[in-house]
């Protein structure tokens, strides 16, 4: 199960706490993510969050930009010896890359264009489920871990069901299950299905790219003010409170370092109940059961 020391956590830079997962491995529970940046501007992106206290980055190789962000561990020396060590670095398999033989070859690939000899966290990016190729797939994620060249295993938009079948083919329950989550769609039933079986959370679109900035008839707008924070900070401190693992995404270095900022305030608990009202039956981003990212 999950966990967050909260007496004294061990954190990495900018007092992000860490997650223990069900492997034993500890991640931190800010990351950046690197979705639609190209493959150029992704550089000083990474470079800026790195600066910034940053020591998480969640990439994938659909993302297009594997090469920038091994471009920039390289210039920063997060590439190799004890920096990388203090760095935690994802990245997913694409759809159209899954099945034995051709993942163990994609992974190749993105290692190479990242700089790296391995990385934290492999991830299957969709389910699939209209073309299920998950468990043999997991075959060669399992020989990259036993190879020293995956720290984790995850799974992304996995639902029960899918975690499940996953479950009955492997004997295996992924780490991480990283799902769009944010107020105004919260997922409770895969949230539940996660922790009863000790999978962390990680939500992407964590404001609903922007959307849920506005949610509620200005109820984040009211607890921001409250706290004298941005309505983003609010939002990102309500997963926070949650457990959750989350890698917002900016291009900006100020507003990465706001993203980072978010241990000088809590939620009172009818603020934090106000933004758990606000779940609503509409996704920003793409349905698992019909959606691949090729």
């Amino acid at each position: 199960m999950t966990n967050i020391n909260a007496s004294a956590p061990e954190t990495a830079p900018a007092n992000v706490p860490y997650i223990t997962l069900n492997d034993g491995n500890r991640i931190p529970q800010i990351g950046l993510g690197v979705l639609r940046i190209d493959d150029d501007g992704v550089v000083p992106v990474v470079e800026s969050a790195l600066a910034a206290g940053y020591r998480h980055i969640d990439g994938a190789a659909g993302y297009n930009n594997e090469a920038g962000v091994g471009r920039a561990l390289a210039a920063t020396g997060y590439n190799a010896g004890e920096q990388r060590k203090s760095l935690w670095l994802t990245t997913k398999l694409k759809d159209s890359e899954q099945g034995y033989d051709s993942a163990r070859r994609a992974f190749d690939r993105q290692l190479g264009l990242l700089q790296v000899d391995y990385v934290d966290m492999y991830m299957l990016h969709w389910p699939t489920p209209f073309n299920w190729r998950s468990g043999e797939t997991w075959k060669a994620f399992d020989e990259f871990r036993a190879e020293g060249r995956v720290k984790t295993l995850g799974v992304c938009n996995f639902l029960p069901e899918h975690l499940e079948r996953l479950h009955k083919e492997t004997g295996e329950w992924p780490a991480i299950n990283q799902i769009e989550l944010h107020p105004t769609w919260q997922q409770r039933d895969v949230v539940a299905y996660c922790k009863e079986h000790g999978i962390a959370v990680e939500a992407y679109s964590p404001m609903a790219r922007g959307a849920d900035l506005n949610a509620g008839d200005g109820t984040i707008a009211r607890i921001a003010a409250a706290h004298g924070v941005t309505e983003a900070q609010v939002i990102l401190r309500w997963h926070i409170e949650n457990g959750t693992i989350i890698i917002p995404k900016s291009v900006h270095a100020d507003r990465q370092k706001q993203n980072l900022d978010l241990f000088g305030f809590a939620l009172t608990p009818d603020e934090h109940a106000a933004i758990d009202a606000l779940d609503g039956p509409t996704r920003a981003g793409h349905d698992p059961l019909t959606f691949t990212y090729a």
